[in-house]
């Protein structure tokens, strides 16, 4: 039996892209610094790279699932330019106050079961990386490590970060560095 994967869980509003606050214009989508290197160093290092990320603005009405899908397809554009790529990309549309609970949403580990499950992936051995609590809080349930970036809203959590055992650091390219120590 083969080696089951290791992963690396990636926010993509303010970990990957600017986070410009509903996101869902593909033209408006603009890697973050260092962002596009760190992917594809993840890539060439064997790990499978999965986007998980809330996306509320669809709860919300603001934009529909195809926006979604459209700056989906810009961020696989923008990374294939620089030799970087996903392997799979899961989002939650819902948002407590507008659809009621739901157990895809942020830190909630649905999408990272569902992942799991198509991927064959090994929690123990993946990373969680993002600029919110809800981004890496996943790590600490499902067995595996977190490292919040300071970019996005990174800043507002890093005590409550570093309170719960999570790294903090400046960006997606440094917590690639981090990773592959």
């Amino acid at each position: 039996m083969a080696d089951r994967h290791r992963a690396v869980f990636l926010d993509r509003d303010g970990t990957i892209v600017e986070d410009t606050g509903f996101l869902h214009e593909p033209g408006k989508v603009k890697l973050l610094p260092r962002a596009a290197d760190g992917i594809k160093r993840l890539n060439e290092h064997g790990y499978l790279v999965i986007v998980v990320t809330n996306q509320s603005g669809i709860a919300r009405g603001l934009y529909t699932a195809a926006d979604y899908a459209a700056v989906q397809r810009r961020l696989g554009e923008l990374l294939s330019a620089h030799g970087a790529r996903f392997d799979g990309a899961y989002f939650c549309p819902h948002h407590p106050q507008f659809t009621g609970p739901c157990e895809c949403r942020k830190p909630g580990v649905t999408l990272y079961r569902d992942a799991q499950a198509a991927l064959d992936i090994d929690f123990g051995r993946s990373w969680w990386v993002g600029d919110r609590l809800a981004d890496v809080q996943p790590a600490q349930t499902l067995g595996g490590h977190g490292i919040l970036v300071t970019t996005g809203e990174g800043n507002q959590h890093q005590g409550q970060a570093r309170d719960i055992g999570v790294m903090v650091v400046a960006d997606l390219g440094r917590a690639v560095d981090e990773i592959l120590r």
